[in-house]
């Protein structure tokens, strides 16, 4: 292993720095582990406390998860592509002066590597950069190699519902001349790219694991956004309606060629992905011309027909239109026509950011609702309809309901609906176990439905789906926009053969539905489709009372832990049910064991304010907080504790390690209030009480 000779950044002669070991705290060991039993996530790191720890011990950081090793590039065909005497390098030694992120260089400053054949990343990436916000969730941008370096980086990537931290160390594959054998930038002294790649690569499982993708994989990864993919073979007659939408609004784009591994004379590269970067429509002498621009990974070989930098087409434009959009450079990004771009190009992939970019509409709200499942073999992997009739209803069922917010009761006009299927990775490595085929059927239900029992098989014979997959697709998210009347669908996933393994996260987005899977035990929390906390919750509270009067602890453990925490990216709390018979025991105001409509109503405002406080001090996202965190997060709720108390309490409800998670400070902060509320109840000049000895018994039991 490569040994740095670098304390923080400066040279000190021989010394060696120590190796820095990556450590868990209990809590994070815990969830670890748990993960560690999937075969798609990573064990977590604290960014915080390796960075803390290395500058403390002077040290730069060695990640021994992904090491500076060959195990780290893979074990495939690609070791042979490699230089013959590879190094890894931290950029501190590559450059006199290197820099992170430099918001002046020039947007398509990334450069593909020579050893490497993941174009598809990379178009996704440059699409990235498009939105600067977007970037910097993705990319901390204040990261440096200056203040507070310590050889030790973190990025963000969106993980089937969570945005999930990556730490690498800054060690980078070099070659013998010292340059970067992977992703690197047209200015030799920024990094960042680099550095993404290889936390992606980390993510994925090795650097030989982005060999090969889709474009849409990594707009997902990068955006948690929904991707649409349009076949140009048959691309709609509004297509360049469509680029225009998409062009003005939050998307990103990118588009793939046919299939191959060779330059073609007219300058396209066949089996590549290009990053599509604007449209234009202009006016020729002969009439008006659609022309898309496009970017090639590589930064160079671009088209070379017509509107190509070379073409005498731009002298049918007016001197003033050539001059705004011919740019000469060889730098990989070049126009041509619509017409051209469908006959050349087979794929176009948009990255919907918002549903609100379903269609025009603006000012309108939408909601969200998220679902894991799985089929298990013998259980729940029903197969598709036509070849496993016997066994298609065994597949895992989701209750949809639809409708208008502003329409009045009765109200038959479409709603848009947007439906999103993806599947988790089968292994570790992202490309040991190739996709599945998968897709998902829908069928309009009756509004008479026990939503507490999967349909039998009856119903599938006697009912035609009104929406089936044309082919089912080996694709990582299989996506659908549905325009649906009002009223109660059902949302059957499955894979194109029965009895295969695979688990999966159903996404769904509309002006506001209810969507729950059938026969889980968590039926109950329909509520959670409704994220925006001002619009539904009438609708929520009553349609949930109706069913359940009154609250039990074990009622009230269900719908926490299948909450839709929108502010809270991090890992998703978990609520124990002796949490929930603490947060039971401070609301029930008549001893009855159970919450009634107007107490739950109260905690869910608090559990807004809860969620909304934790998010704005956990500033990295870790989902903990340490005590200046915590401290400031009870004083923004606007409890008055003092320094001394917030310690106690720290230590009473965190962790060994002096952390608090949201659900322990959801316990902690509702008590506050409530201790609060009582001393406000029996003081009489707001200073001092005096209690009897029951009083003082229930206040030191209930506390």
């Amino acid at each position: 292993m490569w040994s740095s000779k670098h304390n923080l950044g400066r040279p000190v002669g021989t010394l060696s720095c120590r190796h820095v070991s990556v450590s868990i705290f209990p809590r994070e060991r815990e969830a670890g582990e748990k993960l560690a039993g999937s075969s798609s996530q990573l064990p977590k790191q604290n960014y915080e406390a390796l960075l803390e720890s290395c500058l403390r011990s002077q040290c730069l950081f060695e990640d021994d998860r992904f090491p500076a090793t060959l195990s780290s590039i893979g074990c495939g065909p690609l070791l042979q592509k490699l230089p013959p005497r590879l190094q890894w390098k931290r950029p501190p030694e590559l450059h006199s002066n290197p820099q992170f992120y430099s918001a002046g260089a020039k947007r398509l400053d990334l450069c593909q590597g020579y050893f490497h054949r993941d174009c598809w990343f990379l178009a996704a990436l440059q699409a990235l950069t498009l939105h600067q916000d977007i970037l910097s969730r993705v990319v901390p941008l204040n990261q440096s190699f200056t203040e507070k370096y310590a050889g030790i980086f973190q990025f963000w990537f969106w993980q089937f519902g969570n945005w999930v931290p990556v730490v690498i160390d800054d060690r980078l594959p070099v070659n013998e001349a010292g340059q970067l054998v992977f992703v690197s930038s047209t200015y030799e002294n920024l990094f960042w790219g680099a550095l993404l790649e290889k936390a992606y690569a980390k993510l994925s499982g090795s650097y030989e694991d982005l060999q090969f993708g889709q474009v849409s994989e990594a707009l997902v990864d990068f955006t948690g956004g929904v991707t649409v993919v349009i076949n140009l073979e048959e691309a709609p007659r509004n297509l360049w309606d469509i680029l225009t939408h998409a062009t003005y609004n939050r998307t990103l784009i990118g588009c793939q060629t046919h299939i191959g591994e060779r330059v073609l004379e007219n300058g396209l590269v066949d089996g590549h992905a290009y990053t599509l970067t604007g449209i234009r429509k202009v006016t020729c002498k002969y009439g008006p011309k659609y022309l898309v621009k496009l970017w090639n990974p590589w930064g160079k070989v671009e088209w070379k027909g017509d509107w190509s930098d070379s073409s005498s087409t731009w002298e049918l434009l007016c001197p003033k239109e050539k001059i705004l959009l011919l740019r000469k450079d060889d730098d990989g990004e070049f126009w041509m026509t619509l017409q051209d771009f469908k006959a050349h190009f087979v794929l176009l992939v948009i990255c919907k950011l918002t549903p609100g970019l379903l269609n025009q509409e603006t000012g309108k709200r939408w909601t969200y609702t998220i679902r894991e499942g799985r089929w298990v073999k013998g259980s729940t992997a029903g197969g598709r309809l036509k070849s496993s009739q016997g066994t298609f209803w065994k597949n895992p069922q989701f209750l949809l309901s639809v409708w208008k917010p502003e329409s009045r009761e009765g109200s038959l006009h479409p709603c848009n609906v947007l439906v999103s299927l993806l599947q988790k990775p089968r292994h570790r490595h992202r490309n040991w176990k190739p996709h599945l085929a998968i897709g998902f059927y829908l069928f309009r239900v009756g509004q008479i439905l026990n939503d507490q029992r999967r349909l039998p098989p009856m119903f599938f014979w006697e009912n035609t789906p009104l929406k089936q997959p044309v082919t089912f697709k080996m694709e990582k998210e299989v996506s659908q926009e549905l325009w649906l009347d009002p009223g109660r669908y059902l949302i059957v996933p499955c894979t194109s053969k029965a009895h295969q393994e695979l688990e999966f996260i159903i996404r769904v987005f509309s002006r506001k539905h209810i969507f729950y899977e059938i026969g889980s035990h968590s039926s109950v929390v329909f509520f959670m489709e409704i994220i925006d906390q001002n619009e539904g919750q009438d609708e929520f509270f009553t349609k949930l009372f109706e069913k359940y009067p009154e609250i039990n602890a074990v009622q009230l453990q269900n719908i926490l832990n299948h909450m839709t925490w929108s502010n809270l990216t991090s890992t998703k709390p978990f609520f124990s049910l002796d949490a929930c018979q603490g947060i039971l025991a401070l609301l029930d105001l008549n001893a009855s064991g159970t919450v009634s409509i107007q107490e739950f109503r109260d905690l869910w405002k608090w559990l807004m304010l809860c969620q909304e406080v934790f998010h704005k001090q956990d500033s990295h996202q870790l989902g903990y907080l340490n005590w200046n965190q915590l401290r400031a997060a009870v004083k923004e709720a606007g409890i008055v504790l003092s320094d001394d108390v917030c310690k106690l309490m720290l230590i009473r409800y965190g962790s060994p390690s002096l952390q608090i998670d949201f659900v322990n400070f959801v316990h902690l902060m509702l008590r506050a209030e409530n201790m609060e509320d009582a001393f406000q109840n029996l003081t009489q000049d707001g200073k001092s009480i005096y209690l009897q000895k029951p009083e003082w018994l229930m206040m030191t039991l209930y506390s």
